[in-house]
């Protein structure tokens, strides 16, 4: 496959589910806001368990469990915090469950929960200025890494440097700014965008850091020339908890 068909097949993958989110969006309904989140946590989900290298696939009824119980509670952050206690208790009753089989509970669900928490508390545009700072800090980084980026950022990540990933939060927080004026005010909303601009740039150094580990690519192939789910909201994971606390401690 040359690079003009890879290119074209990106493209036209980003265009759906471009397409697809908004018009999620727009129609704001929990219930399909939910079903649709929860579509992205399972897979998510089973990405990671590959990426942590566990082989239990009886995680993700527990997993699909968790998401469910989201659909009822009020505050699907709060069900993150009562999943590391019961699984806590679990192994101080069990000594033969593993550790490493909660690592997919913390990663992606914690992120997951939070964004359908902030989806609650704050509404659709929440959502919306999540979505347009992780993807200014993405196109930001590219651009000014590729034109202008000499100094490497992270040995985890070697293609990625300072310049790019500055540039990526400097074009965030611009333009994340104007979106955040709906909900908050202007000194909230540059705090708020630089903040998960930045954390953007290390949620996809994460993910870069488990797939280095796991020796893979792409954490999947479902998404045709993008890779797998993980690869396309790793910033947002990071993201979506640092908005929600911020908004939380701030507004």
């Amino acid at each position: 496959m040359n690079v003009f068909m890879v290119s074209k097949e990106r493209l036209i993958t980003g265009i759906a589910l471009a397409v697809g989110v908004l018009i999620i969006g727009f129609v704001d309904n929990f219930f399909l806001m939910w079903l649709f989140l929860g579509a992205v946590y399972i897979l998510a989900f089973y990405e990671a368990m590959r990426l942590f290298d566990i082989k239990n696939n009886d995680l993700v009824y527990f997993a699909v469990g968790v998401w469910l119980l989201a659909a009822i509670y009020p505050h699907s952050d709060d069900i993150f915090i009562l999943t590391c206690l019961a699984y806590a208790g679990a192994v101080a009753y069990n000594r033969n469950l593993s550790w490493k089989n909660f690592l997919p509970f913390i990663y992606p669900t914690a992120g997951m929960l939070f964004i359908l928490s902030m989806y609650q508390g704050y509404g659709v545009l929440s959502l919306l200025w999540l979505l347009v700072i992780v993807a200014l800090t993405d196109i930001g980084a590219y651009a000014v890494g590729t034109s202008m980026g000499k100094t490497p950022f992270s040995p985890t990540s070697p293609n990625k440097t300072l310049e790019g990933a500055l540039g990526g939060v400097a074009v965030a927080t611009m333009g994340g700014m104007f979106v955040g004026l709906s909900i908050v005010d202007l000194g909230v909303s540059v705090v708020i965008s630089f903040m998960v601009a930045l954390s953007s740039i290390f949620g996809d150094l994460f993910e870069s850091l488990l797939k280095r580990e796991a020796g893979v690519k792409d954490s999947g192939s479902i998404l045709p020339g993008h890779g797998g789910v993980l690869d396309r909201i790793d910033g947002y994971l990071f993201g979506g908890i640092v908005m929600l606390v911020l908004l939380r401690g701030l507004v």
